[in-house]
């Protein structure tokens, strides 16, 4: 029987995140994690998203090369392609292929309603870890069904549920059926974005049942209590240790939610605008801020500094990493 495993990485590229790891402890600055719009385009209009306000054409393939290439001699671990919707760019598999080639892992995140009929065979090869955003708001919930199917394909795949209020009580229902298919489950809340409705959910009754069911269903839910933690005390603002680059290759800085855009990253080093003036000043901006919007994405909310946070956030995917997990 075949096992399912994360590639590894080379050995100076670990160290060279250890060595990022260590300066961000004196002075945080450096991003681990990348959020990388590559269209705005989408076939939804959920309830609790603004992407229709962020409508920007696509940027031409060579463009996206530069700005994957700019960020793989970042500190960089882990790229997500997103959107919109990725898989309706043409050029997606001379995108995978372009990002295969830099030293960090490739998390591809789609919503795709006929997500069986593309040709994951080919995009398998070039993807390690496959997001497939399944919840109410998506209208695509018989995607729950085909989990078993698309684990089959050699990427570590893992739904990720946006829980509204109006959809809380519903969220066992699929962190089981995540468990049973193999997959794992990144569960966040609904956040109240500028023009959009509100349907946060209760955040503290989400902590307690998120806590609960990681017992009852071991190694599927990835969210880290730590999330919760960090944006219930919400003291010196959220952490620099993740961004997010427009459709048009322009950087949010200090954050999505703030709305700020400063330096294209098809144009400019993102590693240069990390030592600037300006990027010292937005950093002030995100350290003093007291919104808690909950917004999830990976280290944005948490440092991940200490030993039981990295093990919390990273536990999940343990056995995948060392052994890999048998494919049925």
């Amino acid at each position: 029987m075949p096992r399912k495993k994360i590639r590894k990485l080379s050995f100076s590229r670990y160290l060279d995140v250890l060595k990022y790891s260590g300066r961000n402890f004196i002075n945080e600055k450096f991003p681990f994690y990348a959020s990388l719009k590559v269209t705005s385009r989408c076939h939804f209009h959920c309830k609790f998203c603004d992407m229709k306000y962020f409508q920007t054409p696509d940027l031409p393939t060579e463009d996206l090369k530069k700005i994957i290439r700019n960020l793989g001699q970042s500190s960089l671990f882990l790229l997500s392609l997103e959107g919109g919707e990725p898989l309706l760019r043409d050029d997606i598999e001379e995108i995978l292929k372009e990002t295969y080639k830099q030293p960090f892992y490739l998390l591809f995140t789609t919503s795709q309603k006929n997500l069986l009929e593309y040709p994951w065979k080919k995009y398998q090869k070039y993807i390690d870890f496959l997001h497939i955003s399944i919840d109410e708001g998506h209208d695509n919930m018989h995607l729950f069904d085909s989990l078993e199917e698309i684990n089959k394909f050699d990427m570590i795949v893992c739904v990720q549920t946006v829980v509204a209020k109006e959809d809380q009580p519903y969220v066992e229902d699929k962190v089981k059926r995540c468990y049973n298919s193999g997959s794992k489950i990144l569960l966040m809340p609904a956040v109240h974005l500028d023009n959009t409705e509100d349907h946060f959910p209760d955040f503290d009754k989400l902590e307690k049942e998120i806590k609960r069911l990681k017992k009852v269903y071991p190694e599927t839910i990835i969210t880290p209590n730590s999330y919760f933690k960090e944006v219930k005390k919400k003291k010196g603002g959220c952490s620099p240790s993740s961004i997010i680059i427009d459709a048009d290759g322009s950087l949010f800085y200090p954050c999505r939610t703030l709305q700020k855009k400063r330096i294209k990253l098809q144009d400019e080093d993102l590693m240069t605008f990390l030592n600037s003036s300006q990027a010292i000043n937005d950093r002030k901006t995100m350290a003093n801020c007291t919104r808690q919007c909950g917004w999830y994405q990976y280290f944005a909310t948490s440092r991940f500094s200490g030993v039981g946070d990295f093990l919390d956030a990273t536990g999940p995917f343990f056995k995948e990493f060392f052994v890999g997990k048998k494919i049925k």
